[in-house]
């Protein structure tokens, strides 16, 4: 999410604008101690009330710290602990950029925070003791989160699980796992004598892995079923479960899978860590790219072409030993942001060789689980909303759109891309193979306040990751986000909140959302090419809870881009076109659109590898 939303959001704090927060349960804390102990083989621990109700272990570590000669390698399981561990705080987050909007909060945004020693999980449970455990025939559902944030920033301590957890009758876990270049590398200096899977630079995948067997092992000890596993994210998260859903080492490790607005993003070896003039080239930001910069960097080497020699003269080992021995910080600088890092890579070992894309089409390559995929009807008016191409801040406080058609126009192409590939393609491709079992929705909601003339209803709307509140039942959406949520708006939020919690908690336990946990709700029925397609989730107010059957597609999009006489001139057609390339280049190639519209936009640039490439 974006950091110039702030100014705005600060004002509507400043005028008095609260958040809705249910009230912390008391407990004394002998008898919190005493009531939450739980034995589990990982080893025994107390929490503590959660929140918003039950009971809550933070900061329960599941892998060895990934560490010095253990940066770069798959996670390590912990030995189980002896005396009996306090799990009462989050664990650190991963090495990441501070960030106000879904990330880690504890410094200015920009700024460098978390740790390498970052693989814990936190658990929610309804308020049962340690004598009142669900024997076996009673085990709950859980549910198992999986943050967003690009693969780049985000912890699990954003994410609070306790209401869900004790209104819906469910287990909830959420996890943290290596972030950006930590979590995902792939340098052959590297992967010498290792295995396939430890060779594959998919740290971050099998971070969530390693965290999904430990659930299988340990959540029977808080009275969750290890045969009844959800996995379920949104944005990076959501693309994570994607990646799950396809990866052989996950067959039979979950039995349902929902994906918030996810992606279908992959990158093959070569775009991982070739460098980028390389005959088959790697991305500007490749492993072997960084190396170069990293040498220049330090004064090794005096320009890219000496460190190109330096490298080349390096053994394995010697590269190896360079790359583990920078600091995060100095790994960071290299990269100066971690836009176009690659990230999830077709390693042909822990994610297929092919593109994630294509595989999620294939039936027989997805593991057969009851599924539900989304979006919201605004994704990507949150990203727009801080481009300052898009948006002047007058003072740095008061948005105003600079062209409310294209602002509104860009961000209704980008939206109905996003639901072509995270929704609609997916589901036309499963649903037929799989009948009753592949559900989607779109949300809605854009109740937000007004501001000094600015509406947020209109400019944001329901845009990208604003249902997480919706689905977790309490009101935060970070520093900058909460402030979006006012007094007036809380009877719709919270009526459509517990609508929500009871269809992904009814999915969590039966595979299939139907009329919500307790059985009152709309009938939400699975898409059907014959009938109804998705769900629209709204307020009461606004239309409430409907099935609606429109779908989109790449190949309509583009249409539509070619037919729309209110581009300004080529280029700004060019660059929506290359915004279709971007988000779907597996369905849109950089063929199509060098030859669309007889070759309207072939001689302007594409994407990262179209970029002039380095001088030696």
């Amino acid at each position: 999410m974006l950091r110039r939303i702030e100014p705005l959001l600060a004002a509507l704090a400043l005028g008095g604008f609260s958040l809705a927060c249910a009230t912390p349960v008391e407990v004394s804390k002998p008898a919190a101690e005493s009531q939450s102990l739980r034995r589990a083989p990982a080893g025994s621990m107390v929490g503590a009330p959660g929140t918003h109700g039950g009971y809550a272990w933070l900061g329960i570590p599941y892998a060895v710290p990934p560490q010095g000669d253990f940066r770069w390698r798959a996670p390590k399981p912990l030995p189980p602990w002896t005396e009996t561990r306090k799990t009462l705080a989050f664990g650190s987050s991963c090495s990441q950029f501070s960030s106000a909007l879904g990330g880690d909060e504890s410094a200015p945004p920009g700024t460098l925070v978390g740790s390498e020693d970052c693989l814990f999980l936190n658990v929610y449970t309804p308020a049962f003791t340690s004598s009142e455990i669900p024997a076996a025939d009673e085990r709950l559902p859980v549910m198992f989160w999986i943050h967003g944030g690009g693969n780049t920033i985000g912890t699990s301590s954003f994410y609070d699980g306790s209401r869900l957890a004790s209104r819906e009758n469910v287990v909830v876990v959420t996890v943290n796992y290596r972030l950006g270049p930590i979590g995902w590398f792939r340098q052959a200096a590297l992967r010498d004598g290792l295995d396939r899977i430890e060779a594959s630079g998919n740290f971050g995948t099998l971070d969530i892995i390693l965290a999904l067997e430990w659930v299988r092992t340990n959540i029977t000890s808080f009275g969750g079923d290890p045969g009844n596993i959800t996995i379920f994210g949104e944005s990076a998260g959501g693309w994570n479960v994607f990646s799950l859903l396809v990866s052989p080492l996950t067959r039979d490790s979950f039995q349902r899978a929902i994906s918030q607005s996810g992606v279908t993003w992959s990158r093959t070896p070569a775009e991982a860590e070739h460098f980028a003039d390389a005959p088959d080239p790697g991305w500007p930001k490749s492993s072997g790219e960084i190396l170069l910069e990293l040498l220049q960097r330090d004064g090794t080497a005096s320009n890219r072409g000496d460190a190109k020699r330096i490298l080349a003269d390096w053994t394995s080992d010697e590269t190896a030993a360079y790359l583990r021995g920078k600091s995060v910080a100095e790994l960071y600088g290299a990269y100066g942001n971690l836009s176009r890092v690659p990230i999830l890579f077709e390693d042909g070992a822990v994610l297929p060789a092919a593109p994630l894309a294509q595989k999620l089409e294939d039936t027989e390559a997805v593991h057969p689980v009851p599924l539900m995929l989304g979006t919201n009807r605004n994704e990507d008016r949150l990203f727009l909303f801080g481009n300052p191409e898009y948006v002047r801040w007058w003072f740095g406080t008061f948005p105003r759109l600079r062209d409310p058609h294209r602002y509104y126009r860009d961000a209704t192409y980008m939206t109905r891309i996003w639901k072509a590939i995270a929704v609609d393609d997916l589901a036309r491709a499963l649903a037929p193979k799989r009948p009753h079992s592949v559900f989607a929705y779109r949300f809605d909601w854009d109740e937000e306040p007004t501001l000094l003339g600015a509406d947020l209803s209109k400019m944001l709307g329901a845009a990208h990751g604003f249902e997480i509140p919706f689905v977790f039942g309490h009101w935060s959406l970070g520093s900058e986000g909460d402030q979006l949520f006012t007094a007036e708006n809380l009877p719709g939020r919270e009526a459509l909140a517990s609508e929500m919690m009871a269809y992904w908690a009814q999915f969590a336990r039966e595979g299939d959302p139907g009329r919500g946990r307790d059985g009152r709700s709309m009938h939400w029925r699975p898409w059907n090419p014959d009938g109804d397609l998705y769900a629209v989730l709204d307020t009461p107010a606004d239309g409430g809870l409907t099935m609606a059957r429109e779908t989109e597609s790449i190949d309509a999009v583009v249409r539509d881009l070619l037919a729309d006489r209110s581009f300004s001139g080529t280029r700004e057609r060019c660059q929506a076109l290359g915004v279709v390339w971007d988000w779907a280049h597996t369905q849109f190639t950089r063929d199509d659109y060098s030859s669309i519209g007889d070759g309207l936009c072939a001689n302007l640039p594409l994407g990262p590898n179209f970029e002039a490439p380095p001088e030696n």
